[in-house]
């Protein structure tokens, strides 16, 4: 009985058996015409770990009949690389179409270490195979990236995985050993998301509990207190921590309370800066509610002040109570549009001069020079405001700040209407 874990006893032989990906290997696979014709282009798998990369790119090889070699990208380099493309090289006699080399990782290759397979992959020496958990777009230079072909690979589903446990169940000897005869293949699959790997050795390890315990069953309520506890699908430095932040932003932009809160949970889960949290917190306030509640800037300072005060995980309970409140809040984004029309202004029409009136005048000389002359003082007239230009010449009409459609701005808006409105 083999002593590897159940996922590798699980490992496919044929193309057949692998499981998901359909969009890649299945009947109408963007890559079947080509396998019908014993041709594989250079690949970027990229995906989530226990999708079956690795698996896929054996199982590939082996359907075009051309040989495979495996390396990470973690314990290789350039010398292992380039001793593959000479063995390649010599090996043309034997393998006229080349090699395929899967590299793992390969994210962890630098820019001068992806750069040493450019030319082999060019002139077809090596057919490469590289798998990346992170966005080739940012970690893959661009030169390899347009050489290969880019497949995202997915979570698998559900039913995807379910006949691979029942699969197991029935043939591995191991498991058969157990006496185990049924399975709550749901509940495990919610404990392990859609890795694969994951999955199958989850099984095994249940398995192996419910032997030591007498049972031949293993329910939700056995999964839930035996499964390892699953570590939150979260990366603070690649993708996955700018998707999360992106989702609970827009969370609060669309007004969701329940998403907000969840996507918050996300976050402090996988061990995210709870100041990176309040940051994103205090932006969502100025940014996407602003005039039309003030007051929401004031509850996102409180708790950028709150968290670096009280820390984790009491920190959460203030990120809890901003992100609800910012989600609550009505929305307008009138200020951020009003800056930015105003900052492109100032691009336009470069360093326009102050008017005279708006001047300050703190010599004798500059008072004589006109500055500050005929300025009127608000206070000094009805409701303390005069009607008197404050825009440099040629920007009179200009009008950065339209007030949104909320309670609060339509009172700014009735108020400015009443002082600033040509009709007045």
């Amino acid at each position: 009985m083999s002593n590897a874990p159940l996922a590798e006893r699980m490992r496919p032989k044929k193309l057949s058996d692998y499981a998901g990906q359909h969009h890649v290997v299945g009947a109408k696979g963007a890559l079947q015409p080509a396998l019908d014709q014993k041709r594989l282009p250079s690949l970027l798998f990229w995906g989530p770990p226990g999708v079956g990369k690795t698996t896929l790119a054996q199982l590939l090889a082996e359907q075009v009949d051309m040989p495979f070699t495996a390396m990470s990208a973690i314990s290789s380099g350039v010398k292992e690389v380039r001793e593959e493309i000479q063995r390649a090289e010599k090996d043309r006699m034997f393998h006229p179409r080349g090699r395929v080399l899967f590299i793992d990782e390969i994210h962890r290759f630098s820019k001068s270490q992806q750069d040493a397979l450019l030319a082999a992959v060019e002139k077809g020496t090596i057919t490469l195979i590289g798998a990346t958990t992170e966005n080739p777009s940012f970690e893959v230079n661009s030169a390899l990236l347009s050489r290969c072909q880019l497949f995202v690979l997915k979570s698998l589903e559900e039913n995807e995985l379910i006949p691979l446990g029942m699969k197991a169940l029935d043939s591995d000897a191991f498991l058969q050993s157990t006496a185990v005869a049924q399975v709550d293949f749901h509940a495990i699959y919610a404990f392990t998301g859609g890795d694969a790997r994951r999955f199958l050795n989850t099984l095994e390890s249940l398995c192996l509990v419910a032997k030591n315990e007498g049972n031949t069953q293993i329910d939700a309520a056995f999964v839930l207190e035996h499964a390892p506890k699953m570590a939150p699908k979260y990366d603070r430095a690649g993708e996955q921590h700018y998707d999360i932040a992106s989702a609970l932003i827009k969370s609060i932009r669309g007004s969701d309370p329940q998403a907000a809160v969840y996507w918050l949970a996300r976050m402090i889960a996988g061990g995210e800066s709870p100041t990176f949290i309040a940051r994103r917190l205090l932006i969502a306030a100025a940014e996407d509610i602003g005039l039309a509640n003030p007051n929401a800037l004031n509850v996102a300072t409180a708790c950028f002040h709150a968290v670096e005060r009280l820390g984790m995980p009491e920190g959460r309970i203030p990120l809890s109570e901003c992100a609800i409140y910012l989600a609550s809040s009505p929305k307008s984004n009138r200020a951020y549009l009003a800056i930015n029309a105003a900052l492109k202004e100032v691009q336009q029409s470069g360093d326009l001069e102050v008017p005279l009136h708006l001047r300050n005048a703190p010599t004798q000389t500059m008072k004589d020079l006109g500055y500050g002359e005929a300025y009127r003082y608000p206070h000094d007239f009805s409701g303390s405001f005069i009607d008197q230009n404050y825009l440099p010449k040629g920007l009179f009409e200009k009008q950065f700040y339209t007030p949104g459609e909320n309670p609060t701005e339509e009172r700014i808006s009735e108020w400015l209407n009443a002082r600033w409105s040509k009709e007045s």
